[in-house]
């Protein structure tokens, strides 16, 4: 069983100009106390193992680079989607 990894974005809207960054990143222990933190604050988790690979290469608080703004516009609009639903069904 591979060991688990975990990265974190952020995208500042205000900064149109700006790619999203890394804010976290870690395998193992690291890994499982950014899911915690994630699902303590209702952030769904997106999993994939070839685009987290890639993002763990980033350093902290690095821009993701041009290779790999599609991958991460994808985990954003499934974002935008589950917090919709999440939004639906609490109506």
């Amino acid at each position: 069983m591979s060991q688990k990894k975990a990265v974190a974005l952020k995208y500042d809207q205000e900064n149109r100009a700006g790619a999203p960054k890394v804010v976290a990143k870690g395998k193992g222990a690291i890994a499982e106390k950014i899911m915690q933190k994630a699902e303590a604050f209702d952030v769904p988790l997106f999993q994939n193992e070839a685009l987290a690979d890639s993002l763990l290469n980033l350093d902290i608080d690095e821009q993701i680079p041009p290779n790999l703004y599609k991958a991460v516009a994808e985990v954003f609009v499934w974002l935008m989607q589950s917090e919709k639903k999440a939004q639906m069904s609490k109506r």
